[in-house]
């Protein structure tokens, strides 16, 4: 192994560390914050009594969504909509919880749903974007580590680290209005159909704001990164 290794990543870090650690933290503190405000609005039971699971279905009964299946699943928020398979995935604290958290996640992934039978096209943009940011995702640790290791093809190496994080980032970006109206969207279909009072809304948009923040800092990390590679590269060119 070329010990030169050592010195350029060392060189990577004394010079580009004010580019990355903000997003790390801003990541940090999104996460601390979705966690602290899904954990309060957790103790906060819904005053129409549903579940989580119940609310999901009943918005996608109205919509005419009858075939697309609500299942419980292993972790915690780890709620997703598949929209191949076309089924609503909720974590067991969204599933079977009457919270206020736990209405605001699942008809969050309701609004996916709507979304896909509306052909919302920053869906299925994201969606179309998917394998791509898969294969950029796997390959990037791998370039990376050819590139510290032969620096010979380390210029070489960075652009091909530059287009990876070109398509992770676009897709962090893609991400953001599907995300946000999917909120939205949830925020007014509870408060339409009598799944959550007037004074209840406060609560479920303060957990929904704090999932979208993960994603903002999902972006702002994606980008960081993306210019801390480009300006690598621009000080290597000099």
């Amino acid at each position: 192994m070329d010990m030169n290794m050592f010195p350029l990543l060392g060189f990577i870090f004394a010079n580009y560390w004010w580019v990355v650690i903000p997003g790390l933290l801003l990541g940090l503190y999104a996460q601390m914050k979705l966690s602290r405000t899904f954990g309060h609005y957790s103790q906060v039971q819904a005053e129409s009594g549903k579940t989580g699971a119940q609310s999901a279905r009943q918005i996608l009964d109205r919509a005419g969504l009858q075939s697309v299946d609500v299942l419980e699943v292993p972790g915690r928020l780890s709620d997703h909509y598949d929209p191949i398979r076309k089924r609503l995935c909720l974590s067991g604290d969204v599933f079977h919880g009457r919270s206020l958290a736990a209405l605001g996640v699942a008809a969050h992934e309701a609004g996916h749903a709507l979304q896909h039978q509306a052909a919302y096209a920053p869906l299925h943009l994201r969606m179309a974007l998917v394998p791509v940011t898969q294969l950029a995702s796997n390959m990037y640790l791998p370039i990376f580590l050819v590139g510290v290791v032969a620096q010979g093809l380390w210029n070489h190496c960075l652009l091909l680290i530059i287009g990876i994080f070109s398509i992770l980032t676009l897709f962090q970006l893609i991400t953001l209005p599907v995300e946000f109206d999917a909120s939205a969207r949830a925020k007014r279909v509870l408060f339409d159909m009598g799944l959550i009072s007037n004074r209840e809304r406060g609560g479920v948009a303060k957990v929904l704001n704090a999932a979208a923040m993960t994603y903002v800092a999902a972006m702002v990390t994606s980008a960081l990164q993306l210019l801390q590679f480009v300006l690598l590269f621009l000080g290597r060119r000099d």
